[in-house]
């Protein structure tokens, strides 16, 4: 074949894109930069008073197609129902790109498309409401996933859904989201790092799973703060972060504050690990391991208001099995949310019922007491010793009902307890005087020795 340099030249212009179109920028060090594709040169236009829709999903299907990111200039684009196919790049300006929902079930949804990258940008849902657990971001059943730098805010339902997704959303921030900021079900290794989180009417980070099982989730170094429980409910809103049927997740670093609710509240989700967070204004109990879980270590965190510190109950589910050391709790104090079991004990800094070492910790200014050891019958092989209790009216209340299992509590250190250091309870009901004093010699199940009481 005659292959002339007019007939190649010919060949290619149908499918080439405008040299403009493609825009390599140089590193720092003049090396040459990943290349993208400027949306404007695809239609695309900034600032219209047009819907951008169309216009973005044909830039995105060429820049997909391409393996290229679409850059956007700063300016504002209206859309909605956008779809990202597989290795979809969208990249803005930081603080200056804003895509604003237009309308529909979602603003970027994605059904089995891997390797999805989100970067710059501002996610506007302007308060329009979204269907039951969707997402102004809805994505499902992909790896690779990368949000990072973006700002979600208004969503009208959550800020954003990730289903049966691998991946990460980090350095990013999701304010006023109508419902949870982030629902994360069925994850296949995710990691949600170094977000802040803010003003979300129901949860803040919720992972979940469809069914009990190994999740493995990462939830590290976020701030969440401002989380309400607009649905009511006893417990299921108002929390920072929610881990439910989720196994193997660790929730570390985070500061969190003034929620409705709990800080960390883990549902039936065993090999848990929640460590070195800070919280702070919780309206109930701000850590809960609770509910069919085995495996929980609570270790290292600071908290400061609630009205429980830190709780390892619901044995009567199959709750058990957890080490609960390191942690300082204190101003036990925070009125009971409406919608709450009144029974419910509150005032207490640390309670725990089954197969659970508390040890090391700080308790400081209870209004019930300081430690609680089983309620009722549900008490089996509880260790509390070298703890510090400071200023409640009971320093450990032990369960002495009947079908109460062994519980030690030696070596602990415990000050201004007005009622009673060691105090035996029957459900709520305190039934003996100072067994720290008095002894426990008729209690068979109680080891209790070398605590000093002032």
């Amino acid at each position: 074949m005659d292959f002339t340099r007019r007939k190649l030249l010919s060949a290619g212009a149908a499918t080439a894109l405008p040299v403009s179109a493609i825009a390599a920028p140089a590193s720092a060090n003049g090396s040459a930069a990943r290349a993208g594709i400027d949306a404007t040169q695809l239609g695309v236009r900034p600032d219209s008073r047009s819907d951008q829709s169309a216009a973005l999903q044909a830039a995105i299907d060429r820049a997909a197609q391409l393996r290229l990111p679409l850059m956007l200039a700063p300016g504002i684009y209206a859309a909605g129902n956008l779809r990202l196919p597989n290795g979809a790049q969208i990249v803005g300006t930081r603080g200056a790109t804003t895509l604003k929902f237009s309308g529909g079930a979602s603003l970027l949804t994605a059904n089995g498309s891997d390797d999805i990258t989100l970067s710059g940008l501002t996610l506007d849902g302007a308060r329009q409401p979204l269907p039951e657990r969707r997402g102004l971001v809805h994505l499902e059943a992909g790896r690779g996933l990368r949000i990072v730098d973006c700002s979600i805010v208004n969503a009208g339902g959550n800020g954003v859904t990730l289903v049966t997704m691998a991946g990460e959303v980090t350095g990013t921030a999701i304010s006023d989201s109508a419902e949870a900021a982030l629902f994360a079900l069925d994850s296949r290794g995710l990691v949600i790092a170094r977000n802040i989180v803010s003003g979300a009417g129901n949860n803040g980070i919720l992972v979940w799973r469809s069914a009990g099982g190994h999740d493995g989730t990462l939830v590290v170094d976020n701030r969440v703060e401002r989380i309400e429980a607009r649905a009511g409910g006893s417990g299921q809103n108002g929390n920072a972060i929610n881990v439910y049927r989720a196994g193997g997740v660790t929730v570390r670093g985070n500061q969190i504050r003034d929620c409705a609710f709990s800080a960390v509240r883990g549902n039936s989700s065993s090999d848990l690990k929640i460590a070195d967070n800070t919280v702070a204004e919780m309206g109930e109990v701000a850590i809960y391991a609770e509910f069919a879980f085995e495996g929980a270590v609570i270790a290292a965190n600071s908290i400061d208001g609630a009205a429980i510190g830190i709780a390892v109950t619901n044995f009567n589910e199959g709750g058990r099995l957890a080490v609960v050391q390191g942690n300082i709790v204190r101003n036990l104090t925070r009125p009971r949310p409406p919608g709450t079991d009144p029974t419910d004990g509150f005032g207490i800094g640390i309670a725990v019922e089954a197969d659970t070492a508390v040890t090391g910790n700080v308790v400081e200014n209870a209004s019930t007491a300081a430690y609680v050891a089983g309620f009722g019958r549900y008490l089996r092989d509880v260790s509390m010793t070298g703890n510090v209790a400071r200023r409640a009216p009971i320093g450990v209340a032990v369960s002495v009902a009947p079908g109460a299992g062994p519980a030690l509590i030696a070596n602990n250190v415990i000050s201004g307890a007005t009622i009673g250091a060691i105090v035996g309870m029957d459900g709520a009901r305190a039934v003996t005087g100072d067994l720290a004093k008095d002894g426990a010699q008729r209690f068979a199940h109680l080891s209790i020795s070398g605590n000093s009481t002032s």
